[in-house]
C-alpha cells in the first residue's frame, strides 16, 4: 500500500522552503510518471529533495526491510541525505553507511530496517555480499552524482550492486555534468531526461587576480583580507598544498579550516560544522569539496590552482551563485602562467586593501548527548538560556547528531558557560561540554 504525501508543503516548511524551483517540480513528475530517470542539474539546485519526495510518497507503510537505495560517491554527500531524509519529518527511517564508520555500528542501525539505505558503493556491496539485509522489496535505486562514483573508481562495486538487486522497478541517475555517457551495465530502458544543466548562471562572475610570485601565497593573503568577513572556499589540486597554505595563512591570523580526502573522517566532518556554523568562514579544500557535500551559500570561491579540465572548474564555480544568488571565482593566475582554454572572458582585477580579515565571533561546542538520547535543538539551547544564563544573541547554530551535538556560541560566553552547564543532566543523561 503506497502513500501520498498529502501535505507536501508541510514538509518543505519544515525544511524552510517556499516552494520547489522549476527543476524539481519536473523531476518529481517524471519520477514518478516513468521507470528510468536521468536527471541533470548543477550543484546546490536541490536535486536531494528533488528525488527524496517522489521516492516517499511512494514508500509501502506496510513493509519493514529496505525499499529504497540511494548510491553515492562520498561520505559527506551519504550524511548530507540521511540529514535531509530525517529533516522532513516524514516517520520513515533513513541510514547512511560509509567507508570511515565501524561495521558493527552499521549492522546494529540496519538490524532495525530502514525505509530507505543510503551508502557509498563498497560499503552497500560489502553489506550485500554479506546478506545484512533482504533485496526483495528494494523496489527503487538512485545512483546520486553517479558519474563521480565512476570517476573515482567504483564501477566494479556498482555493477556487483545492480546485479544484486533483482526487483528494481525503478532507476534514478543524477550527475551535476553534461554529456555524460551512461554506462551500459546500468541497463536503463528509455529513459526520461530531465536536463537542466546547460541553464547558466548568469550571477556568476569570474575574475582573475594577477601574482607577481610562483607561489602565489602572499596574492592570495591580499585577496582574503579584501574580501573581509565572508563565507568563501580556497581550491587547491593537492593535500600537500592545502598543508603549505594552512600554514601561510595561520602565520597571517586568517582563521581557516580544511578539508580532504586523506583527513580522519571525525576531522573532515567536524571542518564542515565548523564552516556552517561560522566557526570558520574559509575553508581551503581539494576537489572533494567541489560538490556532494552540505554548505550553504558562499560568496565566493578561490582557484588557488588551477584546475586540471574544464569540468572541475564547472563543479567547483558551482558551490557560489547558485540558485539565483550572486558570488565569484577568484582565478589565481602567476603572472607567466597560461590559463586553460576553459577560463575565458575573465575580467583582471587587483585587490582593493582594507586592512585585515577579522576573527569570527563564533567558537563550537560538543555536546556528549544527541538523537538515541531523546535530546532536541530546544533541549539545548533551553539549557543554555537558563542554565548556563545566554541571550539568543549569544547562542548560533546547532547540530543534532544520532549520538552528539554540536553548538556555536559566541566566544566571550564559552569559559563561563562551560562552568555553569558542563556534567549537567539534559533529558536523564548525563552531558559533558568541551570546546572542539
Amino acid at each position: 500500500m503506497s502513500i501520498h504525501i498529502k501535505n507536501q508543503q508541510a514538509i518543505l516548511d519544515k525544511l524552510r522552503i517556499e516552494e520547489l524551483n522549476p527543476m524539481q517540480v519536473s523531476a518529481q513528475q517524471a519520477i514518478h510518471a516513468h521507470s528510468d530517470i536521468v536527471l541533470l542539474s548543477p550543484t546546490g539546485t536541490g536535486k536531494t529533495l528533488a528525488f527524496l519526495l517522489p521516492i516517499i510518497a511512494q514508500l509501502d507503510t506496510t513493509c519493514h526491510e529496505v525499499q529504497a537505495l540511494i548510491i553515492v560517491p562520498s561520505r559527506e554527500l551519504a550524511i548530507q541525505i540521511e540529514q535531509v531524509t530525517r529533516e522532513m519529518g516524514t516517520g520513515y527511517k533513513a541510514i547512511a553507511v560509509y567507508g570511515g564508520r565501524a561495521g558493527a555500528k552499521d549492522k546494529i542501525d540496519i538490524k532495525h530496517r530502514p525505509a530507505i539505505l543510503i551508502g557509498t558503493p563498497g560499503r552497500i556491496a560489502d553489506h550485500l555480499r554479506r546478506e545484512n539485509f533482504s533485496t526483495e522489496y528494494i523496489q527503487t535505486l538512485v545512483l546520486d552524482e553517479f558519474d563521480k562514483s565512476l570517476e573515482i573508481g567504483f564501477e566494479t562495486e556498482m555493477k556487483e550492486i545492480l546485479i544484486a538487486l533483482p526487483m528494481i522497478r525503478k532507476k534514478i541517475l543524477t550527475s551535476a555534468t553534461q554529456n555524460l555517457e551512461i554506462p551500459a551495465f546500468v541497463r536503463l530502458k528509455n529513459p526520461k531526461h530531465i536536463d537542466y544543466s546547460s541553464e547558466k548562471i548568469a550571477q556568476l562572475k569570474v575574475k582573475t587576480v594577477l601574482s607577481s610570485s610562483k607561489d602565489k601565497l602572499d596574492t592570495l593573503v591580499e585577496l582574503l583580507n579584501s574580501l573581509g568577513n565572508q563565507p568563501g572556499i580556497v581550491f587547491c589540486n593537492f593535500k600537500d598544498s592545502i598543508d603549505r597554505v594552512s600554514g601561510f595563512l595561520t602565520e597571517n591570523n586568517i582563521s581557516h579550516g580544511c578539508f580532504y580526502g586523506g583527513m580522519e573522517q571525525k576531522d573532515r566532518e567536524r571542518a564542515l560544522i565548523k564552516f556552517r556554523n561560522g566557526t570558520h568562514q574559509l575553508l581551503l579544500a581539494t576537489d572533494l569539496a567541489a560538490r556532494g557535500i552540505d554548505i550553504s551559500e558562499l560568496k565566493f570561491i578561490i582557484h588557488y590552482h588551477l584546475p586540471l579540465k574544464a569540468q572541475e572548474f564547472t563543479h567547483r564555480n558551482g558551490r557560489t551563485a547558485r540558485m539565483n544568488n550572486e558570488g565569484t571565482a577568484y582565478v589565481l593566475q602567476w603572472e607567466n602562467e597560461k590559463l586553460p582554454d576553459f577560463i575565458q572572458d575573465s575580467e583582471v582585477v587587483t585587490p582593493q586593501k582594507k586592512g585585515t580579515s577579522s576573527p569570527s565571533p563564533w567558537q563550537t561546542l560538543f555536546v556528549s548527548g544527541g538523537r538515541k538520547d531523546k535530546i532536541s535543538k530546544g533541549d539545548i539551547a533551553g539549557l543554555f538560556f537558563k542554565q548556563g544564563s545566554l541571550s539568543k544573541d549569544h547562542l548560533g547554530i546547532i547540530e543534532i547528531k544520532q549520538d552528539c551535538a554540536f553548538v556555536a556560541v559566541q566566544k566571550s560566553k564559552v569559559t563561563q558557560l562551560i562552568k555553569m552547564v558542563n556534567n549537567s543532566r539534559l533529558k536523564k543523561k548525563k552531558i559533558r561540554i568541551t570546546v572542539i
